[in-house]
């Protein structure tokens, strides 16, 4: 009695426990991957991690049409057929994950949003793939993703520079390493590779031109780069002392309840009658990444209907810093009504954005001062 409540084998315990186990394992590699793993896209460890993954995928990818093409015929390699698909499910979920929490932390939502949630919609729908990792197209659409998602903010991480050359580079590269697995899978698997050349061919060149449409339409986030930390204050003065992390700035801003943190809802900025205002942000660089990035200031016209550039302000970032690296910029006597700052590359991507209530006040409010 109890035996038939009990797996008869490893695959059958696989099949019975995946949906309970799958759920789990998704949400522990994702927190993994957001405060272990990848916490910063610099950090070699975290880099090597993802080019395991990689590897893993692509091995997976080999041996698993090599099994299929009748090229590895013991009875070895064709009891763990039925398992070479799983890893390559576990290596891509391993991969989307951990682009999914350094793609979502690099950019405003609000501006980057297909991307991120292309990636999210390939995280989440890795679970439902098992029977399309047979395919050799399908395999190699999923793969060629997960190697350009990858080279996009390696080589700047590399290379120390960040822009539209930086990104032909990284396709270019995909598409050269794409053409090194692929003719070692024609010669793995000639007739399957033969059979589905064309659809592979075809798939690889629509991922290559998407990627370029998101990435020129300002899209895709502009990783490595990342914005820490934004806020808007009444005044923001460079202090004489030093710490570890280099000067310190005095933040002088409105005083807040810590529960509104958390409500969805823009803050409010109250001014009195000629007072300006202060947008203050930390942006993250890897070290030796040296770039210019921008603030632009837009007020939203109520007869218009739309937002309406009144300022842009350009300074110079340094990476390095753990906390990133700190600037700011003013605008004098905002008008009333609805605004946001957008923080921009010097290409244009949006590296985050930060809007904001104006509103007039007869006297001060309260203050509270902050140290950064």
């Amino acid at each position: 009695m109890i035996r038939r409540y009990l797996p008869q084998s490893t695959e059958e315990m696989i099949h019975w426990y995946e949906r309970y186990v799958a759920p789990v394992a998704l949400i522990a590699g994702f927190l993994l991957d957001t405060y272990v793993f990848l916490d910063r896209v610099d950090v070699l460890s975290g880099n090597l991690f993802l080019l395991s993954y990689l590897a893993i995928a692509a091995c997976g990818i080999m041996l698993l049409n090599a099994i299929e093409a009748g090229r590895l015929r013991h009875r070895a390699y064709l009891a763990i057929a039925p398992y070479v698909s799983i890893v390559i499910q576990f290596a891509f979920g391993g991969l989307f994950s951990g682009y999914l929490s350094l793609y979502s932390r690099s950019a405003s939502f609000a501006a980057t949003w297909v991307f991120i949630v292309i990636i999210a919609a390939l995280l989440l729908g890795n679970e439902r793939f098992r029977r399309l990792y047979t395919r050799m197209s399908f395999q190699i659409a999923i793969w060629f993703t997960a190697l350009f998602s990858f080279l996009i903010f390696f080589l700047p991480v590399v290379f120390k520079y960040i822009g539209p050359w930086m990104f032909v580079a990284s396709g270019v590269l995909s598409l050269a390493i794409a053409a090194v697995f692929l003719y070692a899978l024609s010669y793995v698997a000639p007739a399957i590779f033969s059979e589905q050349r064309t659809r592979i061919v075809r798939v690889i060149a629509v991922i290559f031109v998407v990627f370029n449409i998101l990435y020129f339409t300002n899209i895709i986030p502009p990783l490595p780069l990342a914005l820490k930390d934004a806020g808007i204050y009444h005044s923001v003065s460079k202090l004489s002392a030093q710490s570890a992390n280099g000067a310190l700035y005095r933040l002088g801003g409105e005083a807040t309840h810590w529960y509104e943190t958390f409500l969805w809802r823009h803050p409010t900025y109250h001014r009195t009658a000629g007072e300006g205002m202060y947008v203050f942000t930390a942006i993250f660089a890897p070290n030796g990444l040296d770039t210019t990035v921008r603030h632009e200031w837009e007020y939203f016209e109520p007869q218009k209907k739309g937002w309406e550039l009144k300022s842009t302000v350009n300074f110079e970032i340094h990476g390095g810093r753990e906390g990133g690296f700190r600037g700011y910029s003013f605008k004098n006597a905002p008008e009333v009504g609805e605004w946001r700052v957008t923080v921009r590359t010097a290409h244009g991507q949006v590296i985050g954005r930060l809007n904001f209530m104006v509103a007039e006040v007869a006297m001060p409010v309260e203050q509270e001062t902050t140290t950064f």
